[in-house]
Order: C-alpha cells, then structure tokens, then sequence
C-alpha cells in the first residue's frame, strides 16, 4: 500500500514536471506568437523545442558549401554570410518577421522607419530579454547591460557621469601607458625577423584592453584587476558551452560539472573585487583614496544610498569588462585590417599624427585635434 501511494505521488510529481516543461517550451511561446500573428507578423513555422535553430544552422552550411574560393575576398556586406538566415526570411516574409530560437519567439525588424522610432523610444517599458537575464546572470549580475525599467535608470544615473568627455580624458594616459609596451614588442618581434614579421594581433589587442581597463578600473591594484579579466574570461567560457536545460527553464541551481565551475569562479571573482575595494579604502571615514573608476562607481553607489553596494560594484565591475573587452580589441582589429587593405589612408593618418604629436606620445588634446584618425574605425 504504501509503494503504491509512493509511485503515485512519483507519477502525479513527473506529470506536474512535464506539463510545465511543455508549457514553457510551446504554450507560453506560441501565446506570443498568435498575439503578433493577429497583428500580420509572418515567419518561418517553428518545430517544438528547437524552433527555426535547424534551419537557420542548414542556412549556414548551405552559405558555407555554396562558397567558392573566389568569394573568399573581404566583403563589407558581412551580414548576408553570417546571418544567412535572416536574408532568406526577409526576402520570404518582408522586414518585420517573426522566428524563434529554441523556445524564445524573436522579433525581426529592418523596416527603417520602426527601427528610428524605437531607438527614439525612450519609455523604460522597452528593454533587455528576460530569458537572457537568466541564462547570462553569472556572467553579468544584475548590472547596467542586464537591467531594466527603474533598476537600469538608478544604475545609468551613477554610472555614466564616470564615462563624461572630462573623465575620459584622463584616461588617455593610462591608454598610452599600455600601448607603448605592446609596441615595442611588435617592433622588437619585427628586428628580430629581419624587418618583416607576420603577427597575430588579436590576442595582442585583447590583452591591451584587459589591461586598459584593468588600469582605468583598479587603479594601482591593475595586476589584480588582470587577473580579475583572466578569470572573468573563464567564466565565460563556462557559461557559454551549450545548455538546453537553461536555455529551456532559466534554471542554473542544478550541480551540473559546467554550473560547478560557474559558481567557483563567480564565488573567487567576487572576492577579488571586494579585496581590491578594501584596499583602496583607509580605516579614517569614509574616504577613498586612489582615483580610479571602480572607487568612483562605489562613493556613488554608497552616496545614493540604494540597494547592496557591494553587488552593485561587483556587478557593474562585470559589465564595464564585457562591455568594453573584446568590442574595443576588435573594433582595433578592423580598423587595422582596413588600414592595411588600404595603405594610402595609412599614409594620411601616419602624416596627421606626425604633424600633431611631433615625436612626442598622444593626449587628449592632441587626440582631439585628430579628425583622419578618429573617423577611421
């Protein structure tokens, strides 16, 4: 008797788990879904669990076999080879289309005039996916990139003073400070090799930001802030190894060997950082010695007096690193792929630094006056 009310209560708790399983992977999208197909929004039909993922990922191959070694060239219209799933709906459904990624329904839009009225929109209503707070918490908290409605406004309204033209200006010279040695060891690697050297630059660009914002954000304590990145990177790898199961539920508390991993580094970074704020601080009061952009973030934070400080620092001190890394290492890149493809506007921004620093380092005065240059990326 009592195995029988066990199995039964197994069997009432795995329907209980099925049913909502299937309500997050089909009911809940496909209510989204009818909503916008009753305002005339087509797209391609989507399979239960998977979506349009398989035929977006056989669009891809499709562009990739359909290649030939001519093609091959640097092509400005990039998206059509990357995204080739999105130039055949658009063809098949026009601008405004809807598809669906896993059990997530997307909104496509490329009609110009939506596109301007959304970026003018200025209404908090209107921000970032919920299923992505979820799946990318470890990575960002509950930071500015992640946040929305009256927590992305409080947020903003501390942290952007600290990105003003007066501020960044004096973060010029930690830039040149970081950049000097990297070339020099571009140009020792060049003697060395008789005075040509092929180099790869994208490590090389990446390790340069890290360290940018290692100096901007930690001030004296950037080796730490370095190692900060290096773990931070770590993690990111960790979280972005597939996971139906979170993609699916928004679920991490399960102990899987990723989510372990996750949880380690998430536990040592946050005690890196507040390690580092402690020892920017001085036991008279409350003042912050060292003028550097995680301080800056924290007298803001405690100054409005709202939420955890901590969090909020560890949070944001998270997001500063995504949001500015690899962008930055690759806008680099590009512009000196682009340069390199065409050495006659080398030349002219060669001839405009020259003119303007004169043998010496750029500042932020000098930067200014540099219109070739600041147009190039």
């Amino acid at each position: 008797m009592l195995m029988d009310s066990f199995l039964s209560f197994l069997l009432l708790v795995f329907c209980g788990l099925a049913l909502h399983f299937y309500y997050n992977a089909w009911i809940r999208p496909e209510k989204i879904r009818r909503k916008l197909r009753r305002q005339g929004i087509g797209g391609p039909p989507p399979a239960f669990l998977h979506g349009n993922m398989k035929e977006a990922k056989r669009f891809v191959w499709e562009e990739k076999a359909g290649r030939r070694e001519e093609d091959q060239k640097i092509r400005h219209d990039y998206t059509s080879s990357i995204f080739p799933y999105f130039e055949r709906w658009r063809n098949k459904y026009g601008p405004i289309f809807l598809y669906t990624m896993g059990n997530v329904p997307m909104l496509h839009v490329s009609h110009p005039d939506l596109v301007r009225e959304m970026n003018l929109c200025k209404s908090l209503d209107l921000g970032k996916a919920t299923y992505l707070q979820r799946t990318h918490e470890p990575l960002f908290g509950h930071g500015i990139l992640k946040s929305n409605g009256d927590s992305w406004a409080y947020q903003r309204k501390i942290i952007a003073p600290e990105f003003y033209m007066d501020k960044v200006k004096g973060m010029v010279e930690l830039m040149v400070d970081s950049a000097l040695p990297l070339l020099k060891t571009w140009e020792k690697r060049i003697e060395n090799e008789g005075g040509r050297a092929e180099i790869n630059i994208d490590e090389d660009l990446k390790s340069f930001s890290a360290d940018v914002i290692s100096r901007a954000s930690f001030g004296s304590s950037y080796s730490k802030g370095k190692q900060i990145f290096l773990k931070l990177y770590e993690l990111k790898k960790a979280v972005s190894k597939p996971n139906f199961l979170v993609e699916i539920t928004g679920i991490r508390c399960i102990p899987t060997r990723s989510n372990r991993e996750a949880w380690r580094l998430n536990k040592e970074i946050r005690s890196l950082i507040l390690e580092v704020v402690k020892e920017g601080s001085i036991s008279e009061g409350r003042c912050l010695p060292e003028n550097n952009l995680l301080q800056a973030i924290l007298r803001s934070a405690t100054d409005a007096g709202g939420g955890d400080a901590e969090d909020f620092v560890v949070d944001n001190c998270k997001n500063i690193y995504f949001a500015g890394h690899e962008t930055t290492a690759v806008a680099a890149t590009w512009c000196l792929l682009l340069l390199a493809l065409h050495p006659e506007w080398q030349d002219r921004a060669r001839a405009e630094v020259t003119e303007l620093c004169a043998g010496l380092s750029p500042d932020a005065h000098s930067l200014l006056k540099m219109k070739m240059v600041c147009t190039l990326p």
